[in-house]
């Protein structure tokens, strides 16, 4: 490495707690990683996303990707360290390098520690002076896991046995429960792809067939997309295979004639960064509205993370590529011990729909009661302020209130609800066993699926709707009762008319044409 390579690139690692039973090892320095470095723009992107704006690919490409130039910079220091090149896409701005671990550690001036079996950095990542502006992150060099699957299964309290459908009177299926929401029931997301985002687990194409011949409608096409390596990997029904049939049957049963596009990746930050760019930009299944329920507490992430994850979300609204995301299920402290309130990542970006959770009660199939998801203990919606992101401009009038614990002004989280109590949860299909399950995971492809619907109907995507339903909560079904407290948590929030941040405006089941 050059005297010249010595600019810390601040934010790209978080020091390690070692806890006591944690094994401790040495890296084989000839490990093969691969690592994304992330590139700038060649111009930023416009603040505001003006009511039905979409920006086309081509402009995008033209004006807001990365450049060439920069691309060629990073390739020359990379192989001037010994490191290959495996991919270079200037529209998701990234360049995925491949290399011996030692190599890499030398490039970039830091350290790998093993713990678990697992690799973590032990300091910050340099990168040359004249590269300090061009790259705005680094991922790769920890494969710790980077987020949870956000779903519960229901379970009998008594010896904690699984619920069936049968055993569960209130439970729905998710096309049932898009009638009771008032869904439109005349479009079925023809012509519109949901992509999906999946960080383990993986599907059956006979739970697929089944479980939507079951429900007496066409099943829809679902296509697997590896990314980083990873794969559509079934095996048991209490696995993430549970995450990813949730997903794929409840965004399908609301759309059955959408494509889902379902994107495999670690579970690493680089994997879930790179699955996420991969799908905004994939232009052969082109999703116009994109589904994830994986996550992590925002004190969790480096702020590399946080801040390309939200650029990345940022162009999806320019591009008017709706990302729904899972606003966690651990209620106000978003299972951190810590005593505090936590909002989960990635949905507290300004960019994401953030998904809450309700408890719903169905008579004659209408609504009775629906609240705030809470079953005491740590079983709960995920919602609060964002200690990262400031409040957003399409919040001003929504009065968030300040974070608990540091009275940030920071961006409120969820913007909507819908049912993910897992006593009132989805009847699923999962590795041929039929299970109840419930969370805000599946919120988000609820969402996803109804964003479909809507985006067929007015033939063009609706893109980014914060604007709308922040200027329109008539779109929205008021929850005003319950609280996301949490046993490990001193406190949490409590819902009222208006926005709140347990189920923000409430169950969306109406939106506009364009944002």
């Amino acid at each position: 490495m050059s005297e010249q390579s010595n600019h810390k690139l601040e934010g790209s690692f978080i020091p390690l707690t070692v806890k006591k039973n944690d094994k401790k090892g040495t890296p084989d320095p000839g490990e093969i990683i691969e690592v994304t470095v992330r590139l700038r723009r060649k111009k930023e992107l416009p603040t505001g996303v003006k009511k039905g704006a979409v920006m086309s690919r081509k402009i995008y490409r033209d004006n807001y990707a990365a450049s060439k130039e920069d691309a060629d910079q990073v390739e020359a220091f990379a192989h001037a360290h010994g490191l290959s090149t495996v991919e270079v896409s200037l529209p998701r701005r990234s360049v995925i390098l491949k290399g011996a671990l030692s190599d890499f550690e030398t490039a970039f001036n830091t350290s790998v520690q093993k713990v678990n079996n697992f690799r973590a950095l032990e300091s910050e990542v340099q990168v040359p002076k004249s590269l300090s502006n061009v790259i705005t992150g680094v991922f790769g060099f920890d494969n710790r896991p980077a987020a949870r699957p956000m779903f519960q299964v229901a379970k009998k309290n008594s010896k904690s046995k699984i619920v069936s459908h049968a055993a569960s009177p209130q439970s729905f299926y998710p096309n049932q429960l898009a009638k009771i929401y008032g869904f439109p029931t005349q479009f079925t997301g023809k012509g519109e792809c949901i992509g999906i985002i999946e960080l383990g687990g993986g599907f059956r194409q006979a739970d697929i067939t089944n479980y939507f011949k079951s429900l007496k409608i066409a099943a829809p096409t679902v296509k697997a997309i590896s990314v980083d390596g990873g794969k559509n990997s079934p095996s048991t029904a209490d696995s993430a295979d549970g995450e990813v049939m949730l997903d794929i049957e409840v965004a399908g049963a609301i759309a059955n004639q959408a494509v889902l596009a379902v994107y495999f990746a670690p579970n690493t930050d680089k994997g879930f960064l790179d699955a996420i760019t991969t799908a905004v930009h994939d232009t052969s299944n082109n999703p116009s509205v994109i589904s994830i329920s994986w996550g992590a507490a925002e004190i969790n992430w480096t702020t590399q993370a946080l801040d390309n994850f939200n650029e990345a979300f940022k162009t999806a609204a320019a591009l008017g590529v709706t990302i729904c995301v899972a606003a966690g299920d651990s209620g106000s402290a978003d299972g951190e011990t810590d005593g505090k309130v936590h909002v989960d990542f990635p949905s507290s970006s300004p960019y994401a729909l953030a998904c809450g959770g309700t408890s719903l009660k169905v008579s004659n199939n209408k609504v009775s009661s629906e609240t705030v998801w809470n079953d005491a203990a740590d079983s709960a919606g995920g919602g609060g302020v964002s200690t990262y992101f400031p409040l957003a401009d399409y919040q001003a009038n929504a009065k968030v209130p300040l974070e608990i614990d540091t009275n940030f002004k920071g961006r409120g989280l969820p913007d909507v609800a819908a049912d993910a109590d897992p006593n009132t949860g989805y009847n699923v299909l999962v590795d041929g066993q039929q299970l109840v399950i419930g969370g805000t995971s599946a919120v988000a492809p609820l969402m996803a699926g109804l964003i479909a619907l809507f985006n067929e109907k007015y033939n063009k995507p609706v893109g980014f709707i914060h604007p709308q339903i922040y200027a329109n909560p008539a779109l929205c079904r008021d929850i005003t009762i319950g609280n996301n407290k949490t046993t490990t948590a001193n406190t949490g929030y409590v819902a009222g008319p208006g926005w709140d941040a347990c189920t923000g405006w409430g169950v969306l089941f109406n939106l506009a044409a364009g944002a």
